[in-house]
């Protein structure tokens, strides 16, 4: 996945390096989730590097995800190599917590107050 431009100072400058042993050494281009995505598989998922998904069609890129959503944590542990779907999937959450953070913070700086802040 694209490293958000706000996001860049978060990684490490060898996160290139990071990224490509999980994905190479580790994981041998292979989407190493095994059902954390909770889209309905419970072994790893088949998908590979450069194939058509196997539920999609689509040409599967991996990716890494950080497991704890927090890009300074590069421990190995921390990080699965995922393609498309189940790490998009793995960060739904995520993506929508940050989505109400970023649209509530934009209504504070235009000056809008929620009820719960004038009581």
């Amino acid at each position: 996945m694209p490293i958000r431009p706000e996001n860049q100072d978060r990684y490490p400058t060898n996160w290139p390096q990071i990224s490509f042993a999980i994905r190479e050494e580790r994981a041998r281009w292979r989407c190493e989730c095994v059902g954390q995505c909770l889209t309905g598989h419970f072994t790893r998922c088949e998908a590979h590097q450069g194939r058509p998904h196997p539920r999609t069609g689509t040409n599967v890129v991996l990716t890494v995800a950080h497991l704890d959503h927090t890009p300074e944590n590069c421990d190995p542990d921390n990080l699965r190599a995922m393609c498309q779907a189940c790490h998009l999937a793995y960060d739904t959450t995520h993506h929508q917590l940050t989505r109400a953070e970023v649209r509530h913070r934009n209504l504070a700086d235009a000056g809008q107050t929620s009820l719960l802040e004038l009581l």
